[in-house]
């Protein structure tokens, strides 16, 4: 098992309801009813679709962007929290023909990706994780899990907005935003 491989699953079973599901730029997912998020890779019964990704180093942070995420980044899987986001996305060839340097100062000189994200944390988890990091036919270069309680949805939409209109999300040819419930059973 990979510990840094997580799968997201989408179909008729999974322990996240889909509220919305809707393509932002490019071609949708099939529309499917629930997620399971799983930690681990293998035939997914009953999937409409599947994303992989792995989790690792962080990419285009200095050290001290990575230790003020570190500090304030709460963790996915809060017991309490019952929201979550998936937003898959996939970059053009432009952005992947420019040098990790070129990159860097579009995520963050231009576009403040961390420095501006940071007022959202910790009421705002997230995980990224890598597609192309696994070499296949992945349909997204990364899906970013966001997970956040009721009470945090007009920050969360704040947020997934103010990214949108960074310079950096000109190099998106491909988003898919979907949102979830986590089942609570009593």
């Amino acid at each position: 098992m990979n510990s840094r491989l997580f799968c997201f699953a989408g179909g008729k079973q999974g322990s996240w309801s889909v509220v919305k599901m809707a393509p932002v730029l490019g071609e949708s997912l099939p529309e499917v009813a629930r997620v399971d998020i799983l930690n681990e890779d293998g035939p997914v019964e009953d999937a409409a679709w599947v994303l992989r990704g792995v989790t690792s180093n962080e990419r285009y942070v200095t050290r001290g962007e990575r230790n003020a995420l570190v500090e304030r980044q709460a963790a996915i899987g809060r017991p309490a929290i019952t929201h979550a986001a998936i937003i898959p996305i996939r970059k053009n060839a432009q952005w992947w023909a420019m040098t990790q340097d070129e990159r860097r100062a579009v995520f963050e000189d231009q576009s403040r990706h961390v420095k501006d994200s940071l007022k959202y944390l910790p009421a705002i988890a997230r995980r990224l994780h890598h597609c192309r990091d696994l070499g296949g036919d992945e349909p997204f270069d990364f899906v970013t899990l966001f997970e956040y309680a009721a009470a945090d949805s007009s920050a969360f939409e704040e947020l997934v907005a103010m990214l949108r209109s960074t310079p950096e999300w000109k190099f998106v040819d491909r988003e898919m935003d979907i949102r979830l419930v986590r089942d609570v059973y009593s």
